[in-house]
């Protein structure tokens, strides 16, 4: 009896030990995609111009550097923080809002929402 005990013991410590592996494997994963994508943003030149306003889906709100919230979207791939969310705006949501203004490598712009969409 005491070998079955200790023949499901190692058997779960593999079954844990194969979970973290496949865990942090995709977490490397998703890391390098970022990165990737970051350097390719800052190889291309912004899909927004300043003053224009797009349409995106909020797809999460963050603390800007402001130190304001804001709604972080996309436009072809290229990331926008809008302030000036209207109260009662989700995730999901669709605004409408202004390019204001590029940060320094151009690869993310800051925005004002004007109207939800």
């Amino acid at each position: 009896m005491e070998q079955l005990y200790i023949a499901a013991g190692g058997a779960g410590l593999l079954v844990l030990l194969l979970f973290f592996l496949v865990v942090l494997r995709r977490r490397s994963s998703d890391v390098a995609a970022s990165k990737r994508a970051h350097e390719e943003a800052q190889d291309r030149e912004p899909p927004v111009e300043i003053g224009e306003q797009y349409e995106f889906a909020i797809t999460e709100f963050t603390d800007h550097h402001s130190g304001e919230q804001v709604a972080v979207g996309k436009v072809e791939g290229f990331v926008l923080f809008a302030g000036d969310v209207p109260s009662g705006a989700g995730e999901g949501d669709v605004v409408r809002a202004r390019v204001d203004s590029f940060n320094r490598g151009r690869t993310s712009a800051d925005a004002t929402v004007v109207s939800t969409a």
